[in-house]
């Protein structure tokens, strides 16, 4: 399986002079942005299509009902940002900083994750379609009632990830690590794991392991 990466088209490219605010209802389309600080805004219906984001920092927003496509976010700090509900379609966060960052109850679909600081973030009751972490740090992140069908870990650390209630008959783990992580017991089937993820597994659902 492939994601299919955001193509980064020619757009005009907008600086730290070029100052955008964003507002309730903003469409925002064929934009390249760098160099802003868009934090701590509460907006609704806010809409990013066919864009490139570099270096932008947006934290703490409240994005109510938010929609992107086709975007990239290339080294932008994106953390404590509430995305609750939102869809995210062929979206790229490149080497971007996620810590706390809330997609709780969002569609996601061909989206790609890469060299990504995203510890303490909450995927759940998400909805992911085609999404893949790479080298990505997701340590005591929430991926309870999580929806998915081609969900993708490689080189990843998920200690501490917590993925209760949520269906693993065909997740593979074993490209990525952790020390300790949380599952539902008879949700377990069908997890593919190297002997040592293994042991680590049983020894957190209270099995006694003698060498």
């Amino acid at each position: 399986m492939k994601i299919k990466k955001p193509v980064a088209p020619l757009l005009p490219q907008l600086t730290e002079t070029d100052f955008i605010s964003l507002d309730d209802e903003l469409i925002i389309e064929g934009l390249a942005l760098k160099d802003q600080d868009l934090s701590y805004q509460d907006v609704r219906n806010l809409v990013f299509r066919e864009c490139r984001f570099e270096k932008i920092t947006m934290n703490r927003n409240h994005l109510e009902r938010f929609e992107c496509s086709n975007v990239i976010f290339d080294h932008c700090d994106l953390s404590n940002t509430e995305w609750i509900g939102a869809s995210f379609h062929q979206v790229h966060f490149r080497q971007c900083k996620l810590t706390g960052t809330n997609f709780a109850e969002s569609y996601l679909r061909d989206c790609f994750f890469e060299d990504c600081l995203a510890d303490y973030v909450s995927f759940s009751a998400t909805n992911q379609k085609v999404v893949q972490f790479q080298q990505t740090s997701l340590n005591d992140t929430e991926f309870v009632e999580v929806t998915w069908n081609n969900l993708l870990f490689d080189s990843c650390s998920l200690t501490g990830s917590n993925w209760f209630h949520t269906k693993l008959a065909g997740l593979d783990l074993t490209k990525s690590t952790f020390e300790r992580i949380a599952f539902s017991q008879e949700l377990l089937r069908g997890l593919t794991v190297t002997q040592e993820q293994a042991i680590t597994i049983a020894a957190g659902l209270g099995l006694v392991i003698e060498d």
